[in-house]
């Protein structure tokens, strides 16, 4: 249990205080790292991206750090007709296997369409339980899956400005949705990002983004001609 804490959340929906366990940030150390920023661990027990939702046992309102707690009247009325109403008592604040982190990140997807949770929000709840698919299932069906939903919900983010709320700087917005249109085969759009990227104004801020923007860009462009010519 050493490298658990527990931390109180109070549940922005029912009010009802509850606790759920994080993973001490010493014994976070990722093993690999890939372009999209997804990290591998040694063992479930210090896998960090199993405890990043939250999920209230007394309502069934599940949230990350990320989510607003502000909740206006509508939603909280749908929050608890479609979630609170038919929940019934369970505690997601213990050691969590797989499925049960899978279940409470899709806990957290269902309460942000219901809450109407900013589209950045919900890109990094798609890309995360992605990530989880890709490293622990190993199950690249659903991988693919939740990359699809994470791109369209980042390209909406970049088109209504809403990152600018949160801790995403446009490069890397615009960097994330170059490499999952990427990892998704989709060339031509992938280019497209990655060129807004290196041409970006602010560039001189992020060399090292906009580096690995250059060498993915550069990647797919060889890959595309060797194609042509084969």
């Amino acid at each position: 249990m050493d490298q658990y804490y527990s931390r109180e959340i109070t549940c922005d929906n029912c009010n009802h205080a509850y606790n759920t366990i994080k993973i001490k940030s010493r014994f976070i150390r990722p093993l690999t790292h890939d372009t999209d920023f997804c990290s591998t661990y040694h063992s479930e027990e210090t896998n960090p991206l199993l405890y990043y939702v939250s999920v209230c046992p007394q309502c069934g309102y599940a949230v990350t750090d990320e989510f607003s707690n502000k909740l206006t009247a509508e939603s909280h009325s749908a929050i608890r007709t479609k979630i609170q109403k038919h929940w019934q008592y369970k505690d997601y604040g213990m050691i969590r296997s797989v499925n049960t982190a899978i279940n409470a990140y899709k806990l957290a997807i269902y309460s942000g369409i219901i809450k109407k949770e900013a589209a950045v929000v919900m890109a990094g709840l798609y890309l995360r339980l992605a990530w989880i698919y890709r490293t622990v299932e190993k199950n690249a069906t659903q991988e693919k899956r939740f990359l699809k939903l994470a791109v369209e919900q980042f390209e909406l983010s970049y088109s209504t400005g809403d990152f600018e709320d949160k801790a995403m700087s446009e490069i890397k917005l615009l960097y994330l949705i170059g490499d999952i249109h990427s990892r998704l085969g989709n060339e031509r759009q992938a280019i497209r990002y990655f060129q807004l990227v290196i041409q970006h104004k602010k560039k001189e801020k992020e060399k090292l983004l906009v580096d690995k923007a250059r060498d993915r860009w550069y990647e797919i462009r060889a890959a595309s001609k060797l194609q042509a010519t084969s």
